[in-house]
């Protein structure tokens, strides 16, 4: 094997406290039945990248239920595609063909490092709605070429198995499902779409810039597009908590840190709900809100304020960092996080609650972004377990420079060249939280907007839809909402109806079925002033 471096749809929300209307259930399509694909082989060349072939090696009947759709049944096939390299582990994935079979089908994206089977029987992660398999659809993912482990990322220590995580397992098990629908229906899909959120939403923008003809839409969550800037942030998120004596935040800090922004610019859209939509507004108090923070002097004086130390890293995950031009596609660093608008840094995956490092890191102890930063420097960057990314050294990175530079465009999906699939009539449904405490909203407006200096606005609207969630986190939050993403993108690619304002209703704890409209970027929800603030039509989309 070569050497890596050598080469205007509304749900149909009925009222607070309802979940929205299923659509009708699909026609039913004659397929062949499980025992037709039971053991089926398929060759390498019916494989457009490089394998050793794949086989099914389980089909069973299955079933399950919905609310608003009652019993479904499918066929569930479980395989395995063979690697080239025998050190290299198989692409695990799974295809649903369901007995009422709408035509169509959704490739589901992973999450993290992967390592587990997207089963493709749920609902789009981090956009939640009936599960596209009720719905008729048929459905397949995969581990993306390795089985999940205690170090996480220790896969990358193997070239193939590298690949394959960061795009190679998109094509294969493409090319794999869409052989065998073709086989249990004698007919392909006339709709292929791909729907993820992190992981899974990099890998929808990876399928379309890489292979744009695969694809006819992608629904696409919190996408993780600037990898290699996410995993170095952490890295410089680690250094900031770790090698500067006291920058550390434990757990009551991080606290103090999301009630004070909370305080001073909930309101700021009209509402006090616990929610920050007017998050520029609220950005532009950051340096009173660090002010309000600091302890006088500077020295640490208790669980009330932070110290200088705990100020400077408050003010990197709030303003990025930038370490010089040795990305692809132009990227120099990572944009910051709404620390300092309320994004809550204090559960699971935020700051930890160690006050020293773990060897290795750990995400309960010392975060998220900083575990898997240092996971990504030991396993893709310098291939060596013991590496310390706590010494890494941003200004003289040395020989892992190149290795930096080239995995930046392998793994990650930040290439802004996405004319072939926008003019092939392909379409995007981007989303992201306001709120997210591991992939920053930021980065994303920052794609998006490129993409509109590139290529102007008309010609962005044509074929992308931008919508931000103010108080969604990445995957919790105050507001979580459940919306039906990809009935959106379907009535876009099918009926030509471009989605504008949709309307969620909140899912997460105590919210009673409040609902909001998710607003087109750059348009917050203001609430108007009267109204029962539970629904959508008490508040209006604008600057």
């Amino acid at each position: 094997m070569p050497a890596l471096l050598l080469g205007g749809a509304l749900c149909a929300c009925a009222g607070p406290g309802t979940a929205p209307a299923p659509g009708p259930a699909p026609e039913p399509v004659s397929g062949g039945g499980c025992a037709r694909v039971q053991g089926l082989r398929l060759a390498p060349e019916d494989i457009g990248l490089q394998t050793r072939g794949a086989a099914v090696t389980r089909a069973a009947p299955a079933a399950a239920q919905e609310p608003g759709f009652g019993r479904f049944e499918y066929c569930a096939l479980q395989g395995e595609i063979f690697p080239v390299d025998a050190q290299a582990p198989p692409i695990r994935f799974q295809v649903n063909l369901p007995q009422r079979w709408n035509g169509k089908a959704v490739h589901m994206g992973g999450s993290g490092f992967n390592g587990t089977v997207i089963t493709g029987t749920g609902p789009i992660n981090m956009a939640l709605f009936t599960s596209p398999l009720a719905r008729g659809y048929a459905t397949f993912g995969s581990d993306a070429g390795h089985p999940a482990t205690a170090a996480g990322a220790d896969f990358a220590l193997n070239d193939e198995a590298l690949l394959n995580f960061a795009w190679q397992h998109l094509k294969k098990t493409h090319d794999v499902a869409l052989q065998l629908i073709r086989r249990h229906y004698d007919q392909p899909p006339r709709r292929l779409y791909f729907a993820g959120a992190s992981t899974g939403g990099r890998e929808a923008f990876t399928a379309i810039q890489r292979f744009p003809a695969d694809y006819d839409g992608i629904v696409a969550t919190a996408p993780a597009l600037n990898f290699a800037g996410l995993r170095l942030m952490g890295v410089r998120l680690g250094q900031a908590s770790y090698r500067v004596p006291g920058g550390f935040l434990p757990p009551a800090k991080q606290v103090l840190v999301r009630d004070t922004a909370l305080r001073s610019c909930d309101p700021l859209d009209g509402l006090t709900d616990g929610v920050v939509a007017a998050i520029d507004a609220c950005r532009q108090r950051a340096p009173a809100l660090l002010a309000a923070l600091r302890c006088p002097g500077g020295q640490d004086a208790g669980a009330h304020c932070l110290s200088d130390a705990q100020i400077a890293t408050v003010r990197l995950l709030h303003e990025g960092f930038s370490f010089g031009p040795y990305l692809a596609h132009g990227q120099t660093g990572y944009d910051g996080y709404n620390v300092l608008a309320g994004t809550d840094f204090s559960g699971s995956l935020g700051l930890g609650n160690s006050p020293v490092p773990a060897k290795p890191p750990s995400i309960a102890a010392n975060g998220y972004l900083f575990a898997t930063g240092d996971a990504y420097m030991k396993y893709f960057i310098a291939r060596d377990p013991s590496y310390d990314a706590l010494n890494f050294d941003f200004a003289n990175p040395g020989p892992l420079r190149a290795r930096i530079n080239a995995l930046s465009a392998v793994v990650g999906a930040i290439d802004p060249e996405l004319r072939p699939f926008a003019a092939r009539g392909g379409k995007v449904i981007l989303a992201h939280g306001l709120a997210d405490e591991v992939v920053s909203p930021n980065q994303t407006i920052g794609y998006y907007r490129s993409q509109v200096e590139q290529r102007g606005q008309a010609a962005v609207d044509a074929f992308m839809r931008f919508y931000t969630v103010p108080g969604f986190q990445h995957g919790g939050g105050t507001f979580i909402p459940f919306w039906d993403l990809l009935g959106a993108l379907d009535r876009w690619v099918e009926q030509g109806m471009a989605p504008e304002t949709l309307v969620a209703t909140d899912v997460s704890a105590g919210a009673n079925g409040r609902q909001r409209p998710i607003c087109r970027y750059p348009f917050i929800a203001r609430y108007k002033g009267s109204g029962d603030p539970q629904r959508a039509d008490s508040f209006n989309c604008s600057h």
